[in-house]
């Protein structure tokens, strides 16, 4: 039986006086005339017309051995060695850092001065990168000496001593506000969040707060705050959100890696546009302690950066069990044992072929390719079928706005803070104060279903393969800037093959897989078992063995 039931839809564009007349009427007293029609092209009342017979899932906890009882870590004997030998255009790595700091030929201090001129030259660039929204130079070169005096005397704190590294701003960085793309969110951390605090403790140079779409509510990376984020590859493009300034931060070569947050593809999303490797961790894998909680359910921290290497590495470097995170508490010791095993021998890898295909015709022909690699590298193809994956991107869409929109109304001062927001931010909000308590538990419910097809699956492949967007970076609008838009149809292409592991708790990892004839790039996504992130980053480090790279039209050197 056909049981493929996502579709691609046309929906009305929506920008300027449009966008803003649509902004206030679903604030308004007439909103109840407005939102039925909403929540149907949404497809919400589809969804409370399916009966669900599964008990809900709250959080997609997969853990059921003993719990941990203090913080854990990946093994220092596991962490990478070298270096991704990527094919093409090399990313300044981590460890291509590390090695010069150790032969003398640049220190974290000349590092650091670089990538504050390079920031300051990506901000006057036109259109400026928007990469990062602040940082603090005078913090930044004091790490930069407190490194490069532990480097002299032969006591670096780790391979990652003295590398500079982004984090996305909806996680606390001690002395920077958290304002999560908003424009009046301004309390200033008093402490680091812990993946922060565990890329200290490694010697990290914590540059400063990246920019994302505002609170992490679509997938652009526009933001009418902090200014729109360019795509390095071609700044008239998207980067992709919600971590978009993560995403530009790397790609540009200002930080070999940044610290991201991903509640509906927004590590994957900015990695399969602007070239990259993002993963997104099992559930609780990473300590979310000292993240703004904005889908509590839904979100998994995890890094971004320019290869598999310094994706691991990073990786490695975060995961673990948290005290002060409960949810950490519920995994396995973390492990990269095998993760650069080339030898892929009788690997099965699941494909949906509906799905694998319902995306532009680029796209497909770059992961196919792809897949006829890794067969040739001795893995085996499986046609596999996951049913309701329509209710799965509503049930996606109930949970995360539901519970932005519970966080958000939680922590506003000013009760005109919400129409601060974006436009395209206060009509999800307006939408999301019109759905029910039932609307949520049936969403929850569905969770149940779509953990099971995935167990399942797991049953008879090792991991799921898909195109990561079903489109590459689209171009940013003329009338799009500086307000926003509404872009629903868009927005369907880009996420169609991301939620499914939000909701259900997979890791899952995007990687660069070819480019499209305008030279922008194309992303494969792996959905792997529950914990074993280390087979995914198996999958981008294989993928590395045969993709040729390709240098952005804005790259900055940080090594000369």
């Amino acid at each position: 039986m056909d049981v493929y039931d996502l579709k691609s839809v046309k929906l009305p564009y929506l920008a300027g006086g449009a966008l803003k007349l649509v902004a206030s009427a679903v604030e308004g007293p007439l909103k109840g005339m407005l939102t039925p029609s909403l929540l149907d092209s949404a497809g919400i009342s589809g969804l409370r017309e399916q009966t669900f017979d599964d008990a809900p899932t709250n959080h997609p906890i997969h853990y059921t051995g003993k719990m941990q009882e203090k913080a854990t870590a990946a093994p220092t004997s596991e962490l990478p060695r070298k270096a991704s030998a990527t094919k093409g255009f090399h990313f300044t790595s981590v460890f291509d850092m590390a090695k010069a700091y150790r032969d003398g030929s640049t220190s974290p201090e000349e590092v650091a001065k670089r990538v504050v001129e390079s920031i300051e030259a990506s901000n006057k660039n036109n259109p400026s990168l928007n990469a990062f929204i602040a940082y603090q130079a005078d913090d930044l070169m004091k790490q930069a000496s407190e490194a490069t005096a532990r480097i002299k005397k032969k006591k670096p704190l780790s391979i990652f001593d003295g590398v500079p590294v982004g984090i996305k701003d909806e996680i606390d960085v001690q002395g920077y506000p958290t304002t999560v793309g908003t424009s009046f969110l301004k309390k200033v951390a008093e402490e680091d969040a812990t993946v922060v605090a565990r890329l200290r403790n490694a010697g990290a140079l914590i540059v400063g707060k990246t920019n994302m779409h505002e609170i992490g509510i679509n997938v652009t990376g526009l933001n009418p705050h902090h200014g729109t984020t360019r795509n390095p590859y071609n700044t008239d493009h998207y980067t992709g959100g919600s971590s978009s300034g993560s995403g530009t931060a790397v790609a540009s070569g200002l930080v070999p890696s940044a610290i991201s947050a991903d509640g509906g593809g927004s590590i994957r999303i900015p990695s399969s546009f602007m070239g990259l490797v993002g993963l997104k961790p099992t559930f609780g894998r990473v300590s979310s302690y000292g993240g703004f909680p904005l889908c509590w359910s839904l979100d998994h921290i995890g890094p971004l950066a320019g290869s598999a290497s310094d994706a691991a590495l990073t990786y490695a470097l975060i995961a673990g069990s948290d005290p002060a995170d409960p949810f950490s508490m519920h995994q396995p010791s973390p492990s990269l044992k095998g993760w650069d095993n080339l030898k892929l021998k009788g690997l099965k890898l699941g494909v949906y072929w509906q799905w694998f295909r319902h995306a532009d015709a680029e796209v497909v022909t770059a992961c196919e390719a792809m897949l006829k690699q890794y067969e040739s590298m001795g893995c085996e193809i499986h046609e596999i079928t996951i049913p309701n994956l329509e209710a799965n991107r509503t049930a996606h869409l109930v949970t995360i706005i539901s519970e932005m929109a519970q966080a958000m109304d939680s922590i506003y001062d000013n009760p005109h803070h919400f129409k601060e927001h974006g436009l395209d931010v206060r009509i999800n909000l307006a939408l999301a104060r019109q759905l029910h308590a039932t609307d949520y538990v049936q969403a929850q419910r569905v969770r149940t279903r779509m953990m099971r097809h995935f167990h399942e699956a797991f049953q008879q492949v090792a991991m799921v393969i898909t195109p990561s967007t079903a489109i590459p970076a689209p171009p940013i609008k003329k009338g799009a800037l500086p307000d926003g838009d509404s872009d629903i149809t868009t927005t369907l292409e880009i996420m169609r093959f991301a939620t499914t592991a939000n909701m259900t708790g997979h890791p899952a990892i995007s990687f660069p897989v070819g480019y499209t004839q305008k030279g922008l790039p194309i992303g494969m996504q792996a959905i792997g078992r529950p914990w074993e992130e280390s087979t995914l980053l198996r999958m981008a480090l294989a993928a590395e063995q045969v993709v040729e790279r390709k240098e952005p039209q804005v790259y900055y050197k940080l090594l000369g």
